[in-house]
């Protein structure tokens, strides 16, 4: 499973890259505003940052602009993903830069007919919102199953990205699935490392350690 961080907070990403933990990093209009930074120019800097796919949402509503704003964010780097809302206009959008090579990330994904019509209309992903279908009383890890199964019957090649992830939990069940890519705040990705009977673990070796008396530098 590929991981990308869902932020557009510099130090954040670098400190998780120096692990080997980004494959690539999503960012939207609502981390656009957190982030305090120009669109462009924030973008600019993660693209320089990391070397695989980096999601740079358009803002416009119809299919022209939208084409437009996805030519524009493009330039930005060569690894940019033009990402795009999963209406018509969006699948009209996507259509057309798909086929012009760009990658595109096709968003806000609630339906595995809805992920049906992105793979059709050449998306690179598919971003399916499992946290927000868990608020609702739904079960988000079913449309992961579900896209899984229709993209696997027909050969699709446009990757399933697990995204509103607010657990590590999410994250188990998402690999589980199948699911290509996993995208999820830095705190959350951080989280996974964690384990209490690891720390109990650590803290008897280091108790017994020290009754050795001995050093290793």
């Amino acid at each position: 499973m590929k991981f990308f961080v869902d932020t557009a907070d510099i130090e954040a990403i670098a400190e998780l890259n120096a692990y080997g933990m980004v494959d690539g990093v999503t960012t939207n209009p609502s981390i656009i505003l957190k982030s305090g930074r120009d669109i462009m120019e924030v973008t600019k800097e993660i693209c320089d940052l990391v070397d695989g796919p980096v999601s740079a949402e358009v803002v416009a509503l119809k299919a022209d602009d939208m084409i437009a704003e996805g030519r524009k964010l493009a330039e930005i780097a060569p690894n940019i993903t033009v990402k795009l809302p999963l209406t018509w206009d969006g699948l009209q959008a996507c259509k057309v830069l798909s086929g012009e090579g760009k990658m595109v990330n096709v968003t806000l994904c609630f339906s595995a007919n809805q992920a049906l019509l992105a793979a059709k209309a050449g998306a690179t992903f598919i971003s399916p919102f499992i946290g927000r279908l868990d608020d609702i009383n739904l079960d988000g890890m079913e449309l992961i199953e579900d896209i899984r199964t229709v993209y696997d019957n027909y050969g699709f090649e446009t990757q399933i990205l697990a995204a509103s992830i607010r657990s590590v939990n999410h994250v188990l069940d998402a690999a589980r699935i199948g699911a290509d890519v996993m995208t999820a705040p830095p705190e959350v990705i951080k989280k996974m490392a964690a384990h209490p009977l690891t720390d109990q673990g650590l803290a008897q070796f280091m108790k017994d350690w020290a009754k050795t008396g001995q050093k290793i530098l």
